[in-house]
């Protein structure tokens, strides 16, 4: 269904519930997977997933269309992972390097979380980035995404994204092959 079809639906009110419903089963799994990619815990994508469409249930009026809805909902994951690991650090007083090494922890130990040794190993250096690093890694590298709808989504220039992109690039390749 396109997002003209799911907005008309979700701004009407004998259809809102239905529309947001459809709205929920298109995007869940894209979002799920991209907050899992920053979280790798899967209890903590789940919510925050969770916590994702709450949000843009209580905002979806105030969507004004000047985006797609996909980066509008992208954009709202994004900074329910960056809030969610800040407060983990701070809650917690992690370190940067240690909330990694807890990551990579999970990672492990996940049965969630199989895989070649090789896979693992990229998600261990994944985990080794800043977090912006690694959000725009995972949007490009895994998601597809063009830098344009990567620049929506984080309010970022397409310059800074390729340098940001091609850091990141040189970080996991070096970790790959220490």
């Amino acid at each position: 269904m396109e997002d003209k079809e799911l907005l008309l639906k979700i701004r009407n009110q004998e259809t809102r519930s239905y529309g947001f419903n459809l709205l929920v089963r298109t995007y869940q799994q894209r979002v799920y997977w991209h907050v899992r990619k920053m979280v790798i815990d899967h209890d903590d994508a789940d919510d925050l997933t969770q916590e994702v469409f709450i949000k843009v249930h209580k905002n979806i009026e105030g969507f004004r269309e000047d985006s797609q809805l996909f980066t509008w909902i992208y954009r709202i994951a994004t900074n329910e992972c960056l809030t969610f690991l800040n407060k983990k650090r701070r809650r917690f007083f992690i370190p940067l390097e240690d909330l990694g090494k807890e990551l990579s922890n999970k990672l492990d130990t996940s049965p969630e979380i199989s895989g070649e040794d090789i896979q693992k190993k990229l998600q261990k250096a994944l985990l080794k980035l800043p977090d912006k690093q690694r959000l725009v890694f995972n949007m490009k590298y895994f998601d597809d995404l063009p830098y344009e709808d990567i620049s929506e989504i984080t309010g970022t220039s397409v310059g800074a994204l390729k340098a940001s992109f091609h850091h990141a690039v040189k970080k996991i390749e070096d970790y790959l092959t220490a």
